[in-house]
């Protein structure tokens, strides 16, 4: 049966003297279905909002007013790691095996935690970097600036690169502290967008990789946190009021593409999808099942709940962590197609200028069959003289190899037209064949 889980982080001091609850526990891994219940707990971890993130191996939390990192092991059940860092972290998130770091000072820092390589950017905002978000192409970097940044992955990570780090573009239309950021797992730059909230109480939908906003839409108190459900219909915001809102993407009167409004037309979003008790506040982080059909909120006075999005039905409080609940993510149902795995981080460092990749081959060798040219590569320092002369021979008739290849194609689609072609011809040959034997019948028949 499939399971359904998730991990939550607290940050800040316990809220009662309950005995039941361990005090120094930071981190929890819970399980949602088919039973709810705590699976695992980590400890010595006071993470804020916008501080935790997930791998299937690892889980890290940046520490409150720090500059350090806490790294637990998922497999082992324990602290691996304890990383410093130059400057005080106010977020991160993680896009495959890099750890990205948003600082109060306004920088963007990119970790490998498979080699150790550090990567930092100059403090293109000005003040901190307040919430980030992440695709395989592309981060963006919300501030307290009210500005976004986007920025290309690939030229940060670029080696021997000197040229100085630039975003490749700033949306610009919020007027106050960005407090979240969300984004579609589109990668088409026509259908891709991502979602920004801020203290002048709207979020703004942008198509990132162009720079246009798409919609703005308006809420009666500002949002303190946001998130895309899986397949990006909706979006979920929580505000200061203590209310829950709802926004579908492509409802009866869709936000955004065929049947939309003009990109100037602000929308009112007046009805909340749910109100939170004033015993319990606000939530200040929230999380949508890979489903669509479940929303979790943390709030600061310890609780998680859990709401129903299909039948809206009244929330129902899972737990009580006895502290203020900053981070709740939902762990993967999905494998990874990844052909390695990390098992333990690289500690960052920027002195160094060469790099080994630490990881695991996720594929099962066996001893008895033979060898294989990976096998012999991976068993060779460096790259042995055969595959270099091949490499270099393929660099000179890259040309003559692709023309080969288009031109085989094109000897096989015109044979099969050809095919398509006489088999009309010949269906129709026989259609006339019939058509004048019935015509000859009958004139016999007269």
């Amino acid at each position: 049966m499939l399971t359904e889980e998730f991990v939550s982080a607290i940050c800040g001091a316990p809220l009662s003297s309950n005995t039941a609850i361990a005090k120094d526990v930071g981190i929890y891994c819970h399980t949602l279905s088919p039973t709810y219940s705590v699976k695992s707990t980590f400890k010595k971890s006071s993470a804020p909002v916008n501080c935790l993130a997930l791998s299937e191996t690892h889980i890290f939390t940046a520490q409150h007013e720090k500059a350090y990192v806490h790294v637990y092991s998922r497999p082992r059940g324990n602290q691996e790691a304890f990383v410093a860092f130059p400057e005080r972290i106010r977020c991160i998130t993680l896009i495959g095996d890099v750890l990205a770091i948003g600082t109060t000072e306004g920088r963007l820092m990119l970790w490998e935690t498979c080699t150790g390589r550090l990567v930092s950017t100059p403090a293109r905002h000005v003040q901190a970097v307040s919430c980030l978000a992440g695709t395989p192409y592309h981060i963006l970097t919300g501030s307290d600036d009210s500005d976004v940044h986007v920025w290309s992955l690939p030229q940060l990570l670029e080696i021997d690169s000197t040229a100085e780090h630039e975003p490749l573009r700033s949306l610009s239309h919020h007027r106050a502290a960005i407090t979240g950021l969300s984004v579609s797992p589109s990668v088409s730059s026509d259908t891709n967008f991502c979602v920004s909230a801020s203290k002048d109480k709207s979020c703004i939908i942008w198509n990132y990789q162009t720079g246009d906003a798409l919609r703005t839409l308006l809420f009666p108190s500002f949002p303190l946190c946001l998130s895309l459900d899986p397949s990006s219909r909706a979006i979920c915001v929580s505000c200061e009021d203590g209310a829950l809102y709802l926004a579908e993407v492509f409802a009866e009167k869709p936000l955004l593409g065929p049947g939309a409004e003009e990109a100037t037309t602000v929308v009112q979003i007046s009805s909340p999808f749910g109100a939170i008790q004033p015993d319990v506040g606000p939530a200040s982080c929230l999380s949508v099942s890979y489903d669509g059909a479940t929303l979790l909120t943390g709030h600061p006075r310890g609780q998680i709940m859990q709401w129903d999005m299909v039948a809206n039905q009244s929330p129902v409080e899972l737990a009580n962590l006895n502290a203020a609940v900053t981070n709740v993510a939902f762990l993967s149902p999905f494998p990874s197609d990844k052909p390695t795995t990390t098992v333990n981080i690289v500690k960052p460092s920027q002195a160094e200028r060469s790099y080994t990749l630490a990881v695991q081959f996720d594929a099962s060798y066996s001893s008895s069959r033979a060898d294989t040219r990976f096998d012999s590569m991976l068993n060779t320092p460096g790259f042995d003289a055969k595959t270099l002369e091949e490499a270099v021979a393929a660099f000179h008739q890259p040309a003559a190899a692709e023309l080969s290849t288009s031109t085989a194609a094109a000897d096989q689609d015109l044979k099969k037209q050809n095919e398509e072609l006489w088999e009309i011809i010949n269906e129709q040959r026989a259609l006339h064949k019939q058509a004048l034997k019935r015509q000859t019948e009958t004139k016999g028949g007269k």
